[in-house]
């Protein structure tokens, strides 16, 4: 037996776990897809869908993740068919023998992400001004299907000129009207993500949901799960921050363009960097566990 891997999983138990995942997914996938259905849009909740391309199905499917045997049956062999997994002498689990050189390079990459994320000072300074500074001089309004701003164009301009702009998140930066890109601190871009990310960044913090699904079936499901309602949590508190009127949705919003609102904010984002330390934790030592297996 692996030095990384525990005493099998009997069936009954793992099966159990499964079950329970996917029952837990469900209260959140099955809303999504009557929405669907439906033709709604969720200015929040779509987000986790579209920007994140898991698909609500892996996001309902199990599993044990690396150094976890399982108690071999007839369900694993018809739940686990995928080349990632081994069969043998009475048990079932995650092969890193599988894992293919291209494969490889992107853990890689995840993993030294998430690395330099965790080794640098958190930065709570930026009070969600990202979507301000989108809106920025009459620049396209995102969500302007499903929801109306909250503040006029002007008043949102005046926002963006009143703070200093500090994001650091180069998938929230690149969204940013071409005025604001200019009056932003940093200049993040794809190549340096590394150079720029931080443990206080509500974005930084949201993708450890990203870093989970690229990284399936080899971190678990539990963990997946964790990093999905981390990142639902986020992304609430990312829109009721911004200069929409989410109020036909049941959000509040956090008002960042007066004080209170702006240490309403960070005390959220603290709180999310709290939740966030020990979920990118563990994803550090499943990816290197995953990396050395083999």
């Amino acid at each position: 037996m692996s030095p990384l891997t525990q005493p099998p999983l009997r069936a009954e138990d793992w099966l159990q776990k499964s079950a329970c995942h996917r029952s837990r997914a469900l209260a959140w996938t099955q809303p999504t897809r009557d929405r669907r259905a439906r033709g709604e849009k969720h200015p929040v909740h779509d987000f986790l869908h579209t920007y994140y391309r898991l698909s609500l199905g892996q996001l309902e499917r199990w599993h044990p993740g690396i150094g976890v045997d399982l108690e071999d049956c007839s369900e694993a062999r018809q739940m686990f068919r995928q080349p990632h997994y081994r069969f043998g002498e009475g048990t079932c689990s995650v092969d890193p023998a599988q894992l293919a050189p291209k494969a490889r390079t992107r853990l890689k990459f995840s993993l030294q992400i998430l690395q330099s994320t965790a080794k640098r000072p958190p930065n709570f300074a930026c009070h969600g001004l990202h979507e301000w500074a989108m809106l920025y001089d009459g620049a396209e309004i995102r969500h302007g299907e499903t929801v109306p701003l909250r503040l006029s164009r002007k008043e949102i301009d005046a926002v963006v000129h009143s703070r200093p702009l500090s994001c650091s998140h180069f998938d929230a930066f690149r969204f940013f009207a071409p005025g604001a890109r200019e009056m932003n601190r940093l200049q993040p871009n794809l190549q340096a993500r590394e150079e720029n990310e931080q443990p206080g960044c509500i974005h930084a913090n949201m993708d450890l949901y990203k870093w989970a699904a690229k990284s399936l079936p080899w971190i678990s499901s539990d963990l997946l799960w964790s990093c999905f309602r981390l990142a639902t949590k986020a992304r609430e508190i990312d829109m009721r921050a911004s200069p929409y009127d989410l109020t036909g949705f049941g959000y509040d919003p956090i008002k960042v363009e007066v004080t209170e609102g702006r240490r309403l904010y960070e005390m959220l984002q603290r709180g999310l960097a709290d939740e966030a330390k020990p979920l990118r934790e563990s994803l550090i030592l499943q990816l290197t566990n995953t990396l050395n297996a083999h």
